[in-house]
């Protein structure tokens, strides 16, 4: 089984970072940092980020 590329990250202010656990670099979400956003966003983009790679 191969090891899920992008995990989530709680920043300070209760936000969420979606990160590239293999680089530990914030997710390119088309065009657009995946940072500062609310955990229902921030878990629905890791699953697509995942299903796309």
């Amino acid at each position: 089984m191969a090891q899920q590329r992008y995990d989530l990250r709680q920043e300070p202010g209760r936000s969420w970072t979606v990160f590239d656990v293999f680089t530990g670099l914030t997710a390119d979400a088309w065009g657009a940092p995946a940072e500062g956003l609310d955990m229902g966003h921030a878990d629905d983009l890791v699953g697509l980020r995942t299903a796309l790679t």
